[in-house]
């Protein structure tokens, strides 16, 4: 009996749905779904919770299931590599770069704050080229504008892809406070940015290079977001 299937028969024998398991360890259902199907082995930090949750000693759970993992490929006949046989081992650090199925919360928080105040940088960086590239430099503003954009849309994607691939937890009160306050922040951000928008173009008549205001605008959200997810990690440690 491999991993996956020893944990799908202690859920059972404890008549417990994957959903039931998932909130008591603080993972999504999906997550328990993978582990028992051995698409991905727990994390380190959930070995303990698990044993406590179906009563058994990590001893039992791990070395009893290397064991017979070692019997069964002794029997086979098919020439099961070594390599293939741990493919659903957990490998901290490197499994962590990009499944986000194995992170916990505190370390979704830290990537999500890696990830925004890079992509920020990048925002940065390619407002301070327009600028320059135009003005100093004296480039092509058609090279320079490709280039922006480029940089703009490097930076966006990055955020983006993050966001899409974090697993959707079950919000704490305090969690669902401060996407409140956050959102208020954001909405004033926003009609104080469309406020600027429109009287510098009004102004200047320069339609064709104030709609970078809006991008200004996205960069001090994201700006929000990452002081308030600091603010969260904060709150974790203490």
């Amino acid at each position: 009996m491999n991993l996956g299937e020893k944990l799908f028969e202690l859920r059972k024998a404890k008549n417990l749905t994957q959903d039931e398991v998932a909130e008591k360890l603080n993972v999504t259902r999906q997550t328990i779904s993978k582990w028992e199907t051995n698409q991905s082995a727990p994390d380190f930090d959930k070995i303990v919770p698990l044993c406590e949750l179906y009563e058994i000693s990590p001893n039992e759970l791990l070395i009893g299931e290397k064991q017979e993992q070692e019997t069964a490929n002794n029997e086979k006949s098919d020439g099961l590599s070594s390599k293939e046989a741990k493919k659903h081992i957990f490998i901290p650090g490197k499994d962590n770069k990009d499944n986000y199925e194995n992170m916990t919360r505190n370390q979704i928080k830290q990537k999500s704050a890696e990830i925004v105040s890079s992509s920020i940088l990048i925002f940065f960086f390619a407002i301070a080229f327009a600028a320059l590239g135009t003005t100093v430099i004296m480039w092509n503003p058609v090279i320079v504008g490709c280039i922006f954009l480029v940089l703009i849309g490097w930076g966006v994607t990055r955020i983006v892809k993050h966001y899409m691939s974090v697993p959707k937890f079950e919000k704490t009160k305090e969690e669902e406070k401060q996407d409140k306050i956050l959102k208020q922040i954001n909405d004033i951000i926003r009609g104080i940015g469309v406020a600027i928008y429109f009287i510098v173009s009004f102004i200047t008549m320069a339609w064709y290079i104030t709609w970078v205001i809006f991008i200004i605008i996205g960069m001090f959200e994201q700006i929000v977001k990452l002081i308030f997810t600091l603010k969260g990690d904060d709150g974790d440690e203490e």
